[in-house]
């Protein structure tokens, strides 16, 4: 919304208030200061909002402007409850509905915007891009008459360019290798994918990255699981770090590919929501395969109840962070307008009685800030833990409440490998930068590569370090010493090969098959193997 948006808003919801206060002093005296009978109204009922509604419909001055009163009062009302009770407009409902649904109307593909210009990281198999043959390293220029290259204009405005109805058309003009190229695109139905990475980190031991749980997710994880196995997965590492969450059903799901039969998941109750349980029905395909789930303080919701069941469990180990904190049962109401309501009407709790849901406070909305504040992400003895709130695993092992999960294992966030040199280049975006224009030199060699073993072909003979300290100081100014650079290497290295690798026809996973071996989680879950 604008600022001018933003002011009407604000200016009706003030009227709203005074004319509120106006209508009840009128009630209670008469214009000539005669005392009149009050109207009595209780807080148990709606009586006094009803009443102040009416007054504005009846008596305003000027013409009113009834969607824009309800929504304020509709949005006053739910933020009166709890924070995650929220209105959600029409425009963003849609979104938030096809994020969890797990697809979207659009062109199909991913970019990044390293400097000024959008580069094409993956172009979605079967979408209607990879049709008209979009690639990946394209540079976007135009979206239709609109040029987005070479100015400042804002990633999620390029996003909603790109994005429209299936079956509609767009034009979009792209630079690749020296030569401009328009493509006229339908779009069409384009499928979010839940599952980011999966990969085998070595010969038995699979990684799988889980960002969102969506309507496909489960779907997703069966195939990925399936093809690791294949591939000699003896033992698993699930990361659900920075997953917000998603479906509830999903997540149920999940927990059975890992629990044996009527093993308890997760409850829920709240004071007009009697106790409901939930149990594995024993089905799963993984229930013997060793588990190490990694979590932080982004993880949150279904990637909660997951966590939980697993540790009350004791059916895996838990490494990482304390997790985000938030295990409310949130009840979608649509209305005609297109608009809708979140309404909480329960908490979750973990098979040990532990309610997900941290407490709620004044700066609420602040409570990571706060933990890196607190010092608590950087150090496990700054962990404030509710010892009050004491409950036992499956086997007997003691899990605190008082919000979010607590790992078996914490790792903190570590800063010491940020030497002065490696902070100036991220604060430029230097290394995605260098990514962009090794792959520009090498684009056609890239593009060819299918498997790991081509990518550290690639990488043998086209060493990234060097390349980078030359980038870094000709085109940034950015210089480092011997030593410090000596001091830099060992974890730039990874984050380069990382990032150039992402253009292959590896994608994601060679993203994370190449940033893992600085992963300090990563190789903390491999120790508990």
């Amino acid at each position: 919304m604008s600022e001018r948006g933003n002011g009407a808003v604000l200016r009706i919801i003030t009227l709203v208030l005074a004319f509120a206060l106006g209508v009840m002093a009128a009630i209670l005296y008469n214009r000539v200061g005669e005392k009149t009978r009050g109207v009595k109204v209780r807080y148990e009922d709606w009586a006094k909002l009803n009443i102040v509604l009416d007054e504005i419909s009846r008596k305003y001055v000027d013409t009113v402007d009834y969607a824009a009163v309800t929504d304020a009062a509709v949005s006053a009302a739910m933020s009166a409850l709890d924070p995650h009770s929220v209105y959600i407009p029409p425009v963003q409902l849609e979104a938030s509905e096809e994020d969890l649904a797990g697809n979207f109307d659009g062109i199909g593909i991913q970019f990044n915007v390293p400097n000024d210009t959008a580069i094409v990281l993956e172009v979605i198999p079967g979408g209607p891009a990879e049709k008209v043959g979009l690639q990946t390293g394209d540079r976007i220029l135009k979206v239709d008459d609109k040029v987005i290259a070479g100015v400042s204009f804002p990633q999620d405005d390029m996003v909603k360019l790109m994005k429209g109805p299936a079956g509609t058309k767009v034009r979009i003009l792209v630079l690749r290798a020296g030569e401009q190229i328009p493509f006229d695109i339908t779009r069409g139905r384009i499928p979010i994918r839940s599952v980011d990475a999966s990969f085998m980190i070595d010969s038995e031991t699979g990684y799988l990255r889980l960002t969102r749980f969506s309507r496909n997710t489960v779907t997703e994880f069966r195939k990925a699981t399936a093809s690791l196995s294949t591939a000699g997965m003896k033992r698993l590492i699930f990361d659900l770090r920075d997953n917000s969450g998603g479906y509830f059903d999903q997540a149920i799901l999940l927990c059975e590919e890992f629990l044996p039969k009527d093993a308890e998941i997760v409850y829920l109750e709240g004071l007009h929501h009697p106790r409901e349980n939930y149990t594995s029905s024993g089905k799963g395909s993984l229930k013997d395969m060793d588990l190490v789930v990694l979590i932080n303080e982004n993880s949150a919701s279904s990637s909660e109840i997951f966590a939980g069941a697993i540790q009350d469990n004791d059916r895996g180990r838990l490494v990482g962070r304390r997790t985000y904190g938030k295990g409310l049962v949130q009840e979608p109401v649509y209305f005609t307008d297109g608009s809708g309501i979140r309404l909480t009407v329960a908490r979750f709790y973990t098979p040990s009685g532990r309610c997900i849901q941290k407490p709620y406070s004044d700066d609420y909305a602040y409570d990571i800030y706060k933990r890196y504040a607190s010092g608590e992400v950087f150090s496990r003895d700054s962990l404030h833990v509710d010892t009050t709130d004491v409950h036992k695993t499956l086997l007997g092992r003691t899990v605190y409440g008082g919000g979010g999960i607590v790992p078996d294992v914490f790792v903190p966030v570590d800063t010491t490998k940020a030497t002065k040199f490696f902070i100036q280049c991220n604060k430029k975006a230097t290394q995605m930068r260098f990514a962009s224009r090794m792959f520009d030199r090498n684009r056609a060699e890239i593009l060819k590569i299918k498997d790991f073993k081509g990518m550290d072909a690639f990488f043998a003979s086209h060493p990234v370090l060097p390349a980078f300290r030359s980038f870094a100081s000709s085109t940034d100014g950015i210089v480092a010493a011997e030593d410090e650079f000596r001091e830099t290497a060992p974890y730039l290295e990874p984050q380069l090969k990382a990032l150039v690798a992402r253009y292959s026809q590896l994608g994601e996973d060679a993203f994370y098959k190449y940033y893992l071996p600085v992963d300090d989680v990563v190789e903390a879950a491999l120790k508990e193997f």
